[in-house]
This record gives C-alpha cells, structure tokens and sequence, in this order.
C-alpha cells in the first residue's frame, strides 16, 4: 500500500457510510446571530452543538477586552512563549488563573489540546506509567504517546479496575501518572474523584485532572470538579481549556508543585508553538472574572440542562448516566444517529455526532451541548423536535 492509499480508504469508508450528497462533519456556519443561533445556508438554526456553557462568546465585556488588546497589541504575537510571544497579558492571566484555583503556579497554552500535550509529555517519560480512563480525550492520549512512558488503560470510572492495576505495579506505582477528566465530554458523566484521590494517596502516585468540560460548569465559584468535591488539595495537576466556558481558545495547567514551572523548559509543545494572540488572552482575562463570579449562569445553565434531559428520558431516548450540560443520546447504529442528526437538522437545530470510533465502546452518538444562553422556549422547542423523530428513529 502506498503513503496516500490508505487516505482513499478512508474516504471509500465514509462514502459508505454516509448518504449521498450528506456531510455532516465540519459544515460551515455561514453566520452567528448570537451564542444561541447561526445560518446554515439558507437556514436559521439553533446552536446546541457547541461547548459555549456559559455563553460567554458575545459578553461585552470580552468583546472590549478584544477589541483594545488588537488595536494595541497586534494580531499576534509571531513568536512562542520562551521566544517573543510571552507579553505582560500572558503572565497576568497566569497569575489570575494560579489566584482563582489558589494554586502556586499556572502556565498558559495557546490551545487546550496543546495543555494536554505539553503537560503530560512534560512531566512522564520512558521508564514512567501513565494510567488512563478507557473513555480519555485525544489530547490526553497524545500526550501519553509524546511522553514515550508506558500506557495502561483503565475501564471508564471503574476504580476496582483501577486499583487492580495499581497494584500489580507494585514500587512503579510511584512513578505512575493517573489521569482523569472532570466531565468526559462524550456521554457527559463526572469522575468518582473521591475514589480517585484515595487510591492515589495509597500508592503514591501522581493524579492529573483534565477540567476542560467541568471549569465553569461545576463548583461555586465554576473551578470545576475540584471544588465541588472539595478535593481541590488532593489533586496535581489540573489542565484545561479556554475553548468552551471561558468562549475563547488556549488552555492552562495550575498546581501547587513548584515544579510546575520547570515544564517550560521540557515541554516540546509549549517551547515551539506561538503564543496565544493578545486578543485571545485580553477575552479570556474578561471571561474568567465572568466565570468567577457567574454563580447565577450557572444555575440557569443546569436548569435548562435538567429540563432537556428529563424531555429525552420521558421520551424513551438512551441517555448519559446523569444530567450535564453535555446530553448523549445512544443509538444502536450509526444510521440511527445520522438519521436522528439530519432530522434534528431538518429541524432547524445543529447537534453533534459522534460515530466509532471516535464515541466510546463502539457507540454512535447524537451529542447536545447546553448553554446558559439557551432559553427555557429553546429547550422546549428542541425536547419537541426529538418527540417528533421518536417513532421514525427508534
């Protein structure tokens, strides 16, 4: 087989996979009206396939931020942090994001998927272990590959699986690497953190917690899994992005290990990839004190989260194990999910779909992403798009 052969099996596979004419991965957003609603060609849809929890995309306050860091600073930075690219809004955000977990120490990314990467890479290496959830996202399995350590999977949440395996590593266990995610952002379900934390301590390893899909969406103050189990002491590390509450995008690593810091110098993502742009980080500054103090987006992002779960499961859909702002309908088949996707579509509504094997254990996935920005007639109007596909999907 040549280099290219393999890039037409891809494409013989998804042209047998997908009606003719249909490509439901990566359609362009002519126009965005609001965080809540966009144009597909000649459609008005309403987004509820985005990572936008708090709705922050369109805050005035970010949108200013932005706004004077480009006609000050530039469009960016042409260099990478340990270059040209570290400006005075880089550190001061570092500092804001070290003040808001009360950690010692924070370095920012240009992306969350490159806080993954850098920070995993950075702190294992040959002759380490790595033990990840079986449901992990791409970025953290990247990272355990960039590392060159040894990568052990554990089953999705399940700590007797956990232990088992912790404990068949005997004195490795010490220089062992757990990581876990907050929220896992195909089906929408928290890690038992508790547990997690407690085997941890017991075999003295190391725990990384990825709060990418939890940060703002849990805990008073939006910290993310950490605060609202209160074991914020017993983490890490702790990694995240910028992309879906904060509305921006880069991505973070905080921790109260002083070595921390030493990542800079290790880590290859971070040392050759561009800084964040001014924009970026002036929005994001803006966001997190939107964030900090959002306690009442937060409650109204749950509301309509609880209202467009408990729709679903009354209508007979197979769900996430628990209500989150991401809600995972299960289909049996990919044709299921594409068919319940074009629907909703046809519905004027924009969800994600997630097929093998990108979805967990082989499933095929109809993703919705709520936001506090979404109204109460919103959901609603989405819960009854779902009702009138019922019969013809399932």
């Amino acid at each position: 087989m040549s280099l290219l052969d393999k890039l037409d099996a891809v494409a013989a596979a998804r042209k047998a996979l997908l009606p003719e004419g249909m490509d439901v991965f990566g359609i362009p957003i002519g126009e965005i009206y609001s965080a809540t609603e966009a144009k597909i060609g000649d459609r008005r849809i309403l987004f509820l396939g985005t990572n936008n929890y708090l709705g922050l995309t369109f805050a005035p306050e970010c949108l200013r931020a932005a706004h004077e860091a480009l006609e000050s600073e530039g469009t960016g930075t042409t260099g990478s942090r340990m270059a040209s690219g570290s400006y005075g809004g880089h550190r001061a955000l570092e500092r804001e994001f070290a003040d808001f977990y009360t950690c010692h120490s924070c370095i920012v990314f240009t992306t969350g998927y490159q806080a993954n990467l850098a920070t995993i890479s950075g702190l294992a290496g040959a002759g380490d272990v790595i033990l990840i959830d079986g449901d992990s996202h791409a970025s953290i399995y990247d990272g355990c590959r960039l590392s060159g350590a040894e990568i052990i999977r554990f089953r999705h949440n399940d700590m007797t699986d956990l232990d088992k395996r912790l404990r068949r590593l005997g004195e490795r266990s010490r220089s062992t690497l757990i990581i876990a995610e907050g929220i896992y952002s195909m089906l929408g379900d928290r890690a038992p953190l508790a547990e997690i934390v407690k085997l941890k301590d017991a075999y003295h390893s190391t725990l990384l917690l990825d709060e990418a899909h939890s940060l703002g969406v849990l805990g008073k103050t939006g910290q993310g899994l950490v605060e609202e189990t209160g074991l914020i002491g017993g983490v890490d590390f702790i990694t995240g992005t910028f992309s879906k509450s904060l509305g921006g995008i880069g991505g973070y690593c905080v921790s109260n290990h002083p070595q921390l810091d030493q990542l800079r110098y290790v880590s290859r993502p971070y040392i050759f990839t561009a800084s964040p742009s001014p924009a970026t980080i002036a929005s994001t500054r803006a966001a997190l004190k939107l964030l900090h103090d959002g306690v009442g987006l937060r409650q109204q992002l749950w509301k309509n989260a609880h209202q467009l779960y408990s729709r679903l499961q009354e209508l007979g859909y197979q769900l996430g194990p628990e209500p989150s702002p991401i809600i995972a309908t299960i289909l049996d088949t990919p044709q299921q999910a594409m068919a319940l996707w074009h629907g909703l579509l046809e519905h004027g509504i924009y969800v994600n779909l997630m097929l093998p094997p990108a979805a967990p254990d082989g499933k095929s996935l109809v993703r919705c992403s709520v936001s506090a920005a979404h109204t109460s007639e919103q959901m609603d109007y989405a819960g009854q798009a779902f009702a009138d596909l019922r019969e013809t999907i399932l």
